[in-house]
């Protein structure tokens, strides 16, 4: 079968390739795929890739050969997956607790942007706690991620204030539920009840700074590449009692299965809408894959296998 391997070239980060197709365990579904999304960190990857690595985590499909071991859906079921790897490929073996069903609703182009970033909006709001009513305040929002928890929190009765220097992209996110947006955190006005800090940086300590009282701070990303100095006597003198947390979103309570049809029914039920910057033949990987690393992508971006 074809799939795409990484090259260790920024200029061209992955070559499309001849590879053996996928033997799946006992509790992996084989899925024809269908469309795959690209995030900006699997870019960064890619700029040191491990001998035989094979990226993609979010995939979407039809199974084609169900779990010899009786789980998980059943075959020609439509399906979004969060396979570790080897999803930018023809096949993809995926472990059923990582599979949801999805409706006729749901088109598999949407379906394939919901997995790494939808997952990571959903568990990060869980682990903020409960938002009706908070002032959060939301770092690095431009992206897939950004999208997401800007709806889910608005939603939910949060007051979203959403950080991002583009204003194309900030008109989306007002119309998405955020009450304010700015350009810069030193802009945001505080304090805030809860901090989502993915920038990293200068803007950690400066988000900080905006924390109310008691506040959390939930560090989950570092998409400046820029190292963060914090100077707990900063820190100190700062809010009282205030709790800095960092965050994985693969440290859940929840099964992947779960959650993923979580995002199925709020994107089936019009309560989420998949941000899709650009949807490209998969021939197009590389070039997406450039681009989204160089910022030149709103939201998510989504390649359709041919």
């Amino acid at each position: 079968m074809k799939a795409y391997i990484p090259t260790g070239d920024a200029a061209e980060p992955v070559v499309l390739a001849e590879v053996p197709e996928p033997v799946p365990g006992p509790g992996e579904a084989l899925v024809k795929v269908e469309a795959f999304s690209v995030n900006r960190g699997e870019t960064f990857k890619l700029e040191a890739p491990a001998p035989g690595d094979r990226p993609g985590k979010d995939i979407a499909g039809l199974v084609v050969q169900p779990a010899a071991d009786g789980t998980g859906p059943a075959g020609f079921a439509r399906v979004v997956g969060h396979p570790m790897a080897g999803g930018w490929a023809e096949f993809a073996a995926v472990p059923t607790g990582a599979l949801a069903v999805l409706p006729d609703a749901v088109p598999t182009v949407q379906a394939a942007a919901l997995p790494l970033a939808g997952l990571t909006a959903l568990r990060l709001l869980r682990t903020a706690g409960p938002v009706p009513g908070r002032r959060v305040l939301l770092t690095g929002a431009s992206g897939g991620v950004g999208h997401y928890v800007t709806e889910l929190a608005a939603a939910a009765g949060a007051e979203v204030t959403a950080v991002t220097r583009d204003a194309e992209r900030g008109a989306r996110l007002r119309e998405l539920g955020a009450a304010e947006v700015v350009h810069d955190v030193a802009a945001a006005h505080g304090p805030y009840d809860v901090v989502l800090e993915s920038t990293g940086g200068t803007a950690l300590p400066a988000a900080l700074a905006r924390l109310a009282r008691r506040g959390t701070l939930v560090w989950f990303g570092q998409a400046s590449r820029t190292p963060v100095t914090l100077d707990f006597f900063d820190f100190f003198a700062g809010p009282e009692s205030a709790v800095i947390r960092h965050f994985h979103y693969l440290d859940a309570d929840t099964p992947l299965d779960a959650d993923l049809a979580a995002l199925v029914r709020l994107t089936a039920g019009g309560r989420l809408h998949p941000e899709i910057g650009r949807v490209a033949g998969w021939a197009d990987t590389a070039t997406t894959l450039t681009d989204l690393r160089e910022r030149r992508i709103r939201g998510k971006a989504v390649l359709t296998v041919s």
